[in-house]
């Protein structure tokens, strides 16, 4: 009887979830979403400064440069909190890639000795980009980021983060904040290696 019960109520959360997976997305679909969504985060390449209000730590600055990689819809950019002497407090590279399977785009973030677990989603919704990622993954402090980049010009944009260290439940709104101004026009990294005949 137990075990009648117990598949009974796993089907049930089985189904539902099966029922809203989503079909595989014909390559013509990956095409159109790909050419849709490549230019979503060009926004951010270049070389930005910015200032920042965080919960925990206050006021603080730093610099932040994206570069576009040689192939695709593929951005790295590097965030960097530093002291007003010029020391770096804290710094984070990000790499981020359109998903044409998902119509998303995946982020992994990089953390001095943590490998690659701080990892997220991204989509744009209007004129903003949204983004739900895990940071500190492996460490005694993980928690769950819903960012959002905002009021996005060409020579600066928003950003505000609400954290939260109980996987979801709880919210801390506006946990960080960061409004950047740009100092460096938009680039690209080419190729790291050449073709050869």
């Amino acid at each position: 009887m137990r075990h009648t019960v117990l598949l009974a109520a796993l089907t049930a959360i089985a189904f539902p979830a099966a029922a809203q997976a989503r079909a595989p997305r014909t390559r013509d679909q990956m095409k159109a979403s790909y050419e849709a969504h490549k230019g979503d985060f060009d926004y951010l390449l270049g070389d930005w400064e910015f200032t920042s209000v965080s919960h925990e730590f206050g006021p603080g600055h730093g610099v932040w440069s994206a570069v576009r990689l040689a192939e695709g819809a593929q951005i790295l950019d590097e965030y960097r909190v530093v002291g007003d002497s010029g020391q770096t407090w804290y710094v984070t590279n990000t790499l981020r890639v359109y998903n044409g399977m998902q119509d998303r785009w995946d982020l992994v973030s990089t953390e001095t000795g943590t490998g690659l677990q701080n990892m997220g989603t991204a989509q744009r919704v209007g004129t903003e980009m949204h983004i739900e990622q895990r940071f500190g993954v492996g460490t005694p402090t993980p928690s769950l980021w819903r960012i959002r980049y905002y009021d996005v010009r060409p020579d600066r944009f928003s950003w505000t983060g609400d954290r939260s260290t109980d996987d979801g439940r709880t919210w801390v709104a506006g946990y960080l904040t960061i409004e950047a101004h740009r100092i460096g026009p938009p680039r690209s990294l080419g190729p790291l290696t050449a073709a050869r005949k």
